[in-house]
């Protein structure tokens, strides 16, 4: 499954951001799709998650209240709209998929990634 991520950029803090994640010829109804990003210098983190099916999603303490992820039917896309972004949320993030899975936090526990798109939060 070859992933798509797109949607990052320059935007001053307080600001707001929309990533997609795309699987072209593919459709997500198996599969669990998460957000993960990864600061210079850091490890990759979790972000959030949802599960397809059912949508049942989880976030990270750092993003919540924050950043909200779900389904485009349509177009068969997860979305992941980032609000009040912080320099701190300056990273490259990645989406990733699992077959017939639950949500995880764990990289491990994902076998498809997608590029990366890079996120700046600066003034």
């Amino acid at each position: 499954v070859q992933l798509q991520a797109s949607g990052g950029g320059l935007v001053q803090p307080g600001g707001s951001l929309r990533l997609s994640c795309a699987a072209p010829g593919r459709t997500f109804s198996t599969y669990t799709v998460g957000w993960f990003r990864q600061a210079p210098g850091k490890e990759r983190e979790f972000v959030a998650v949802i599960k397809w099916s059912d949508s049942s999603i989880a976030y990270a303490d750092s993003v919540k209240g924050r950043f909200t992820i779900s389904r485009a039917y349509a177009k068969n896309t997860v979305l992941l709209q980032m609000n009040s972004l912080e320099p701190e949320d300056t990273a490259v993030y990645f989406c990733a998929a699992r077959q017939y899975g639950s949500g995880s936090q764990f990289t491990s526990d994902y076998d498809y990634w997608g590029q990366g798109t890079l996120v700046t939060v600066s003034s």
